[in-house]
């Protein structure tokens, strides 16, 4: 925090002695399975398993548990071409996509802001955090009837409360990336006569991105859960309405059908925020593969 009330106070202290050089490295020549060996490995390994599971689960339904309790992978497969034929499942999926995504972009974008500017006023930021804590420790499930009572069941509702979900953590990351921000970065850019416009935009923000980045990661199932849950509670479309239908009929088929659709829309969604950071945070070196 020392590095905050720098940048607010304006305040000058000497930087510290500069960390001892390292040498240069220079990549050696190496083959490309030396490069991206480990990458294929792990593809490989991740395939292999996720095969031992699903002929697990096959093996298993019907055999050592009724189906009626946890169905099979080739019915699961099955409701998913028949919902893909008639058309269920695209239009019930766009539906929860487009809440999904309308409330991380709403959740996301006040989360940051009023991350950044609740850290830099220190002060305020102090009397607000325990508040935002409290708010945020509350079950989503259990704002949902408010919820309900304020905004109706219309698609309004499920967005604003994914939104209200990923607000906080996106809040509450931003809140501690700004405030980790080393002070000697902040009075470098003093000694080089930076103004509060440029510290913010030079050290500030690119400093703060690692929190900001974690939140917007950690966020993406969340977004997901609040839409899902929104429409678990009240709707008539959606894929929470998909889930709990299947569920009230005995559908375990249905219900996992739903929940690997679910599962594949947060598989994509987190790929995005992945992509953005990478183009973000391109400037960084990039980590060093353990040996």
């Amino acid at each position: 925090m020392t590095a905050i009330r720098n940048f607010m106070t304006g305040s000058k202290h000497s930087p510290s002695a500069a960390a001892a050089s390292t040498p240069v490295s220079f990549p050696a020549n190496r083959s490309w399975w030396a490069r991206h060996g480990r990458t294929v490995m792990i593809a490989f390994w991740r395939v292999v398993l996720f095969v031992v599971v699903m002929a697990a689960w096959q093996f298993t339904a019907g055999r050592l548990v009724d189906k009626l309790f946890i169905s099979c992978p080739s019915d699961v497969a099955q409701r998913l071409a028949k919902w893909t034929g008639n058309g269920v499942l695209w239009a019930n999926a766009r539906i929860t996509v487009e809440e999904t995504v309308l409330g991380y972009v709403i959740g996301a974008a006040v989360g940051v802001v009023l991350g950044f500017v609740l850290a830099l006023l220190d002060t305020l930021g102090r009397i607000a955090e325990p508040f935002m804590i409290a708010l945020y420790s509350i079950p989503k499930v259990a704002v949902a009837p408010l919820f309900i009572i304020w905004f109706g069941i219309d698609v309004r509702m499920k967005v604003l409360l994914a939104a209200a979900t990923v607000f906080f953590l996106v809040f509450l990351n931003t809140l501690s990336g700004v405030r980790a921000i080393e002070a000697e970065l902040v009075n470098a850019g003093r000694l080089m006569d930076a103004n509060k416009r440029q510290l913010l935009i030079k050290v500030i923000v690119p400093g703060s991105l690692a929190g900001v980045i974690t939140g917007l990661r950690v966020a993406v199932p969340y977004a997901l859960l609040g839409a899902v849950v929104g429409e678990l509670v009240a709707s008539n479309r959606g894929l929470g309405y998909l889930i709990l239908s299947s569920a009230s009929a005995f559908d375990p088929a249905g219900v996992f059908a739903a929940l690997v659709v679910v599962t594949v829309i947060a598989m994509v969604l987190n790929l995005v925020v992945n992509l953005f950071d990478r183009h973000v945070t391109r400037w960084r070196p990039p980590a060093r593969e353990s040996v």
